[in-house]
């Protein structure tokens, strides 16, 4: 009987736990900001605070209908700033953060589904600023997460993202090396990169 109580007890925690936890991707826990408020800008295409991660506020589409993503998710903002900024729709123009690399391809190789060049983490190609940049999912993040890339030094980049949390910052930092003539940026997160084909 004393076993049988104490199992209900700890479902019953991993039953609130698993709730909050949902609760939160979607409410905005910081007072400081509203849903919808612009925070940054990358050359004029805006940045949105998004509250919590799992929050979504409408599809986005342009006047001929090409899918942007879920308002005001990391997603949406990378598209967006690839269409506004460097006039580029992509193929296919759905998927998760994390599905916009595609781990089939060799570095340096053009993405059909993106019409993108991918760099492998790490590259013989340098990061370039307007990269897209695509993470691989986790533990509580299973879609990953996109952001572009907006300077590059010889021992860092600095990135811009939407959606990073109700108390993440708009920009971040991560250190760059090269090793054997590969260029890697330090975060086990990051599958590769993406850039628009100059030819």
């Amino acid at each position: 009987m004393l076993l049988k109580k104490r199992f209900l007890i700890i479902t019953g925690l991993l039953v609130l736990v698993i709730i909050v936890f949902y609760v939160s991707q979607k409410i905005n826990l910081n007072p400081n900001y509203k849903v919808g408020q612009k925070i940054d800008d990358l050359n004029g295409v805006s940045v949105y605070y998004n509250g919590g991660v799992g929050n979504v506020e409408g599809r986005e589409l342009t006047i001929d209908g090409y899918n942007i993503g879920l308002k005001y998710q990391c997603v949406e903002f990378v598209k967006r700033y690839y269409y506004k900024a460097l006039n580029h729709k992509m193929p296919d123009s759905y998927g998760h953060a994390k599905d916009f690399f595609d781990s089939n391809i060799k570095d340096g190789q053009i993405n059909k589904q993106r019409n993108l060049i991918q760099y492998t983490n790490p590259s013989k190609s340098k990061p370039k600023e307007n990269d897209l940049l695509v993470y691989s999912g986790t533990v509580l993040n299973r879609y990953g997460h996109v952001s572009i890339i907006s300077k590059v030094t010889e021992k860092q980049i600095e990135i811009i993202q939407q959606n990073p949390g109700p108390f993440g910052s708009a920009r971040e930092n991560f250190e760059l090396t090269n090793k054997n003539g590969k260029w890697e940026i330090v975060n086990n997160q990051i599958l590769g990169w993406l850039r628009l084909n100059s030819k």
